[in-house]
């Protein structure tokens, strides 16, 4: 019997939001290189003059990566600094293995002015194709049917009887929900949350008030909460999956904090029975 493995990570990385956002970038890296994940979702990642933030994450780590656009929340229109001109804001995938397949998926959204996306991506680990979901959700709380609606999608991509195989299914990102929030019962009703799996902190908060440019206007709805995620689902009926840890990262590296969020990591392992 062959054990198969992966560590996942989620983080948002704040886009170029807040003072100062390139003495972030080096925090980012470091702390992605310190754990070491296999595969990265990022959620606001920023895109400009023909490269993205992924991209550079991955020539410097020796990942590969792919970037879709636009997503949660909308760039600063008009733009508040000369640095947020023509820049995109998007969701983004690092990998350790080659990525064999790629496609942005529309969330439904009534109140929005553009078309948030999805990424859907098939990695090449070891053990056969890894099926992967990127995203970040609706953060205003008042467009909870949007909220709702977004979550079911997500459930529905986890689930796709086309992706199973040698592999879980993963789907990560900000959530822009709690554990327990009613948004993510559609996750929750067909994919295992793996920070609980993984036997977690109960207490976990990945949007914490201490930070400096914490968003205190979320509210206690999203602030001091774990809205950041890695749900998965077996592959097919006989495969076994465990979640051997759970972490958060995302301390200051060299007196910057690198994002307003934590990042999650998780260590799947599996076999089939």
């Amino acid at each position: 019997m062959v054990d198969h493995q992966v560590r996942a990570m989620t983080w948002n990385i704040w886009w170029r939001f807040g003072p100062r956002w390139r003495e972030r970038q080096p925090g980012i890296l470091s702390t992605i290189d310190r754990f070491t994940p296999d595969v990265v979702a990022l959620q606001e990642v920023w895109s400009a003059e023909g490269t993205t933030q992924a991209e550079q994450f991955a020539a410097a780590l020796g990942y590969h990566s792919t970037f879709a656009a636009p997503s949660y929340p909308c760039a600063p229109d008009p733009a508040l600094d000369p640095e947020h001109v023509g820049v995109e804001l998007g969701v983004a995938l690092l990998s350790r293995w080659p990525i064999v397949s790629v496609e942005a998926v529309a969330l439904p959204s009534r109140h929005r002015a553009w078309d948030p996306v999805a990424l859907k991506a098939s990695v090449a680990h070891p053990a056969g194709p890894l099926p992967i979901v990127v995203a970040c959700l609706e953060h205003a709380t008042t467009y909870s049917d949007d909220r709702l609606a977004q979550a079911a999608v997500l459930a529905d991509l986890g689930t796709d009887p086309v992706t199973d195989g040698p592999c879980p299914s993963v789907v990560m990102g900000d959530l822009n929900a709690a554990p327990d929030s009613a948004v993510l019962r559609p996750l929750r009703d067909v994919l295992i949350d793996a920070w609980v799996a993984g036997q977690g902190a109960a207490d976990a908060i990945t949007l914490p008030s201490t930070r400096p440019s914490a968003p205190l206007e979320a509210g206690p709805e999203l602030v001091d909460q774990r809205i950041d995620h890695v749900f998965y689902r077996p592959g097919h009926e006989d495969q076994l999956v465990t979640v051997e840890s759970a972490m958060i990262g995302g301390e200051a590296v060299d007196g910057v904090f690198p994002s307003d969020h934590r990042p999650v990591i998780c260590d799947l392992r599996w076999h089939d029975r």
